[in-house]
């Protein structure tokens, strides 16, 4: 129920909330007005009159007053009249008022104060009067002093109070709401172009950006923030892109060629060396098995994937790596510290350690040298070989998918190009980095890794 009295447009909330805020606040202020001001513009009118009506009660007790009463500004009467109802002294122009008459002073020294409709003299209107009455003692006896004021202007004041607010309140509201909904509208204005725009993009145009208002507040924020995503998403979109794209290349290589071996093998049966055609299948497929799991791997670190982690112990890795590789065509020499914890996957740090070492003895001519260190709060693993090094201009390529050098071509016709960026990939994964260093001859692979904490 609530949901469907709210309503679901933001500039419409916000309109809303902006005119039920300052209704809340005309409100309480037309409240407070109606419930002070009336008495505050009678208080006023009381004050003057009380005073007057003091002064002449005073020159009646000492006797010295005047038949003719001179009358302040803004109070319209004063009079004085005996106990027995006789007007002693009276302002100029007034006859007797037999309505002020029927109001008295029970209690002498007391100010007595009414409102009541009455006129000065015959050819006046009657009007709405303050009255007050004070009975004193005097040189004639007890005296009554009467004294009235006009609430004219009071109670016009008041109408127009009323007025303003029963009518200026709902005028203002309406004021409030139009100027909200336009203010509103004209800062939403922007969302809306990068809503329009954003529904305009699609896989096929990668490319089109959002417009980014040059105002710089939160809605640019928003636009320049949906731009950066854009532009990671773009990239991302020509990665995998390029990776299915070489990936199909790659995997078509082996295919094609196993498949031509069984074709030739079918066609002439009786001419086929089985064995020798069986050991090359098998080759081909062992390279496939290989790709895909390296594709597999790269598509889990791709989709943030840890996999099994706990505290492996480098030097251990690097000591199994030398012990599988035993009798190669080049060997490995260690330089291992005593020991080198890294919190991790171990199956992927063992794939990077043999990525590493696999490259190296395509690569090396007479050795690989194999470090592990721990300097201050990092593991760092380093991979030598003696070959002809890399280019400068290919040192961050040979990183990026499915690359691979001439050199590397020419030495294994069977790489896929995947372990140098997988290698990357599992190294960062880890909170590492991996690098090739300058050095000669020869190229040098350097991975670092944070200690564990609390080792």
């Amino acid at each position: 129920m609530v949901r469907r009295l709210f309503p679901r447009s933001i500039r419409a909330r916000l309109t809303m909330v902006a005119t039920l805020a300052a209704a809340v606040v005309f409100t309480v202020t037309a409240v407070i007005t109606l419930s002070t001001a009336p008495a505050n513009l009678r208080g006023a009118v009381c004050t003057r009159l009380e005073l007057a009506v003091r002064q002449v009660a005073s020159e009646v007790q000492a006797g010295e007053y005047h038949t003719v009463l001179q009358t302040p500004s803004r109070v319209q009467l004063l009079q004085v009249v005996s106990a027995r109802g006789n007007v002693i002294a009276t302002s100029p122009g007034v006859n007797e008022i037999p309505t002020l008459m029927s109001f008295g002073a029970d209690q002498p020294e007391k100010i007595y104060t009414t409102e009541l409709t009455l006129s000065r003299h015959l050819t006046e209107p009657e009007a709405h009067y303050l009255v007050m009455a004070l009975k004193v003692n005097s040189p004639v006896g007890l005296t009554t002093v009467y004294g009235a004021a006009s609430l004219a202007d009071v109670d016009k004041a008041i109408n127009w109070v009323e007025v303003m607010i029963f009518l200026g309140i709902p005028l203002i509201m309406l004021s409030v709401a139009g100027i909200a909904w336009a203010v509103v509208g004209a800062a939403l204005r922007p969302v809306e172009r990068v809503r329009a725009e954003l529904a305009e993009i699609t896989g096929q145009d990668l490319s089109r950006r959002v417009p980014v208002p040059d105002t710089g507040d939160e809605i640019t924020q928003l636009a320049t923030t949906t731009n950066h995503t854009l532009d990671r998403l773009e990239r991302t979109v020509e990665t995998q892109r390029r990776f299915v794209a070489d990936a199909s290349h790659e995997l078509r290589s082996p295919i094609s060629a196993l498949r031509a071996q069984l074709e030739v093998a079918s066609a002439y049966p009786d001419d086929t060396d089985w064995p020798a055609t069986g050991e090359q299948a098998l080759a081909a497929a062992d390279r496939l098995a290989g790709i895909i799991d390296e594709l597999l791997m790269l598509a889990r670190l791709d989709a943030g994937a840890a996999g099994e982690r706990r505290v492996v112990d480098l030097v251990r890795v690097a000591a199994d790596q030398i012990d599988r590789r035993e009798g190669s065509r080049v060997p490995i020499i260690p330089d291992l510290c005593a020991s080198a914890p890294v919190h991790g996957s171990p199956m992927q740090l063992d794939r990077l350690l043999t990525n590493l070492l696999d490259n190296a003895t395509r690569h090396a001519a007479t050795r690989i040298d194999l470090k592990v260190a721990v300097e201050g709060d990092k593991v760092i693993v380093t991979v030598t070989d003696d070959g002809e090094g890399v280019p400068p201009p290919d040192r961050e390529r040979i990183f990026e998918r499915f690359t691979r050098l001439a050199s590397a071509r020419a030495k294994d016709k069977g790489g896929s190009g995947l372990g140098l960026a997988l290698s990357r990939d599992i190294a960062t994964a880890h909170g590492g980095t991996l690098t090739l260093a300058d050095h000669s001859p020869g190229a040098r692979f350097v991975a670092v890794f944070p200690l564990p904490e609390h080792t």
